[in-house]
């Protein structure tokens, strides 16, 4: 049986790990880089701190919110639309994961699941648990990767 050597003793440009070619510092880098671009916009939301967007999104992104609720459109709309409404919630936080990248030379595609509870205003004291994907395009700019595209795909949404 083949034994495949990984890790610093690996010689081979042909290593494979788990079935697949081993990925290079460059591979690993862009996704890691994306990767963190995802949580930067979620913490951009978290934080409140909208402006914090610009450095996530190219500036003629489009967005779409409307699985849950929200609208669509171009980044500039959509970031006045996250000003004005988000602060209606007391309280939210977005929880990511099973990120999968998929990286084709300066474009990039990724999707990432999303639990986003999300407190209600009032006496009640509900919150909304938002369970959701998010389908993601990217591109390769001088600054950087940034977002040119990002569709929220329903998993639940539900009050309690």
């Amino acid at each position: 049986m083949a034994r495949h050597i990984t890790g610093p003793r690996c010689r081979s440009p042909h290593s494979r790990v788990f079935n697949r070619p081993m990925l290079s510092h460059a591979e690993i880098s862009d996704r890691l880089e994306i990767q963190q671009l995802v949580v930067d916009y979620s913490t951009a939301i978290d934080t409140r701190h909208f402006d914090d967007l610009d450095a996530v999104f190219t500036p003629d992104a489009y967005i779409d919110y409307t699985a849950l609720g929200g609208i669509e459109g171009r980044y500039p709309e959509v970031k006045a639309w996250l000003a004005e409404v988000l602060p209606n919630f007391p309280m939210y936080a977005h929880m990511l994961g099973n990120f999968s990248v998929r990286i084709e030379g300066d474009t990039a595609a990724s999707r990432t699941i999303c639990f986003n509870p999300m407190v209600l205003g009032g006496e009640k004291e509900q919150i909304m648990f938002c369970g959701l994907w998010y389908d993601d395009e990217f591109l390769r700019t001088a600054a950087g990767w940034r977002m040119t595209r990002r569709v929220e795909t329903k998993c639940f949404q539900k009050i309690l």
